[in-house]
C-alpha cells in the first residue's frame, strides 16, 4: 500500500479552555483521504492536569510520532512551525467585576499618563515661551489667555494621535494595523520564542510521545 502524504501546519502559540489538547487544535491537516485527517484530527497531544502548569510546549517530533501511531501508512510533511506553545486559559462569559475594574483602572492610567507626558514635554522645551514669542512676531500684538496659534497646536495634537494611532472610537481610520498592534505582535513573538528556548534548555519540551 502506498503512503498518504498528509501536511500539517502547525501555529506557535495555541491557546485553550479545555484539559485537553488534540491535534485539531492547534492546527490544521491536509491530506486527499478525508478519513485519514478525521482520525489524525482527533489524536490527543496533551492532558492538562487540574492545578497543574497551565502551559507546556510540544515538539513536532512528537505530533508526528502519534500521527503514525494512529495512521502508520501516512508520511508527514511540516509547513508549519517546529514547536508548539499551549496555554490554557480560564474563559468566562460574563465579565466579573474584577475584569471591569481592571479595564476601568487601564483606562484611567492610560488617560492621566498620556495627558502627564504632555504636559511635562511641553514645560521640558517651554512651549508658552516658544508659542508668546512666535504670536508676537506673526501678529505683532501680546497674545490673550486662548489665541489662535494654541487652538491650532492643539487640534493638531489631536489629530496627530487619531492618525497615528489609526483609530476614531472603535472604528479603525485604515486597513493598516496601528503602532500599538505592531509593537504587541512583535512582543508577543519574543515571549513565545523566549519560553520555547527556555523549555528546551530546561527539558521540559515534549518531543516524543513516550519518556
Amino acid at each position: 500500500m502506498s503512503e498518504i502524504t498528509v501536511y500539517l501546519k502547525c501555529e506557535r502559540n495555541v491557546e485553550t479552555d479545555r484539559e485537553d489538547v488534540y491535534i485539531r487544535d492547534i492546527g490544521s491537516l491536509r491530506c486527499k483521504d478525508n478519513k485519514t485527517v478525521e482520525q489524525l484530527r482527533a489524536v490527543k497531544l496533551h492532558h492538562f492536569e487540574p492545578g497543574g502548569a497551565g502551559r507546556c510546549v510540544i515538539s513536532v517530533l512528537k505530533i508526528i510520532e502519534l500521527m503514525e501511531k494512529k495512521c502508520p501508512d501516512i508520511r508527514v510533511e511540516v509547513v508549519g512551525e517546529k514547536d508548539i506553545l499551549i496555554e490554557r486559559v480560564n474563559v468566562s462569559e460574563r465579565k466579573g467585576i474584577k475584569q471591569v475594574l481592571k479595564i476601568i483602572m487601564v483606562s484611567l492610567v492610560s488617560f492621566f499618563g498620556t495627558a502627564f507626558t504632555i504636559m511635562a514635554y511641553h514645560v521640558d522645551v517651554g512651549i508658552n515661551s516658544v508659542f508668546t514669542e512666535v504670536y508676537r512676531i506673526v501678529m505683532n500684538e501680546e497674545p490673550g489667555e486662548m489665541n489662535l496659534l494654541a487652538l491650532s497646536y492643539s487640534a493638531g495634537v489631536a489629530v496627530g494621535i487619531i492618525t497615528f494611532f489609526n483609530h476614531v472610537g472603535g472604528r479603525r481610520i485604515t486597513k493598516d494595523p496601528t503602532p500599538i498592534e505592531v509593537a504587541m505582535r512583535k512582543y508577543e513573538q519574543d515571549v513565545d520564542v523566549t519560553l520555547i528556548e527556555t523549555a528546551d534548555r530546561e527539558n521540559l519540551e515534549e518531543d516524543t510521545a513516550e519518556k
